[in-house]
């Protein structure tokens, strides 16, 4: 099954790259809307993504929708889901037991890329990775976004071990063809998975720690 939708998955990629060339940062006017970073050495010990909402987003009552993007090393979305962040709260996700646990590939990486998106919700909670209502239209995108992650880095020393560290997200310029990207692989996933590659949403509190 997860080969099939494997094939099926790589037909839609090349497909979905003819879909949006334009290359303008559609994030320019809320640049903490898309942020990015990554997480390594997830055989050795977990890493965790601990966000929050600074509540500047007025118009729907500051609530925001952080939908969060996985992808393994060779590019490939292997999970995606979405969070609802309330002003002031803090929300977390494991990336062993959230991100990679339950990937749309049968093999599991030891290391990721996560993309986070703020985006209004459609009725002040409702969220959903796959679908934005206006497709990626300035207006859908929410501020207020504030993330920081950990990982694993090796120390110096024999026999090896891991340190961990933890560092903000970093803003990164989000293009119309990377945002559909986003939103058309998330959807095939819900759509084709067959429950595979929807990683858990987040948890109330923060993470922290490693198993070393």
């Amino acid at each position: 099954m997860r080969l099939r939708i494997l094939l099926t998955f790589a037909t839609f990629a090349i497909a979905a790259t003819a879909v949006a060339q334009d290359d303008n940062d559609i994030s320019q006017r809320v640049p903490d809307s898309f942020q990015v970073r990554y997480a390594s050495n997830l055989n050795k010990g977990d890493s965790y993504v601990n966000i929050t909402n600074t509540g500047s987003d007025v118009p729907t009552g500051d609530n925001i929708c952080v939908n969060v993007y996985t992808f393994d090393p060779s590019e490939e979305m292997v999970s995606c889901c979405a969070c609802l962040v309330t002003p002031n709260a803090l929300v977390s996700l494991s990336v062993q037991g959230d991100m990679i646990s339950n990937t749309l590939s049968p093999s599991t990486p030891t290391a990721v890329v996560i993309k986070l998106l703020a985006t209004r919700p459609q009725d002040e909670i409702t969220c959903n990775p796959g679908i934005v209502p206006g497709v990626m239209g300035e207006e859908e995108l929410a501020p207020g976004m504030r993330a920081w992650g950990t990982t694993l880095h090796a120390l110096p020393g024999t026999p090896t071990t891991y340190g961990l560290t933890e560092s903000r997200f970093l803003n990164g310029g989000l293009s119309l063809a990377e945002g559909v990207h986003l939103l058309q692989f998330c959807g095939f996933i819900q759509a084709n998975g067959s429950g595979f590659g929807i990683c858990k949403s987040c948890r109330s509190g923060g993470l922290g720690g490693a198993k070393q």
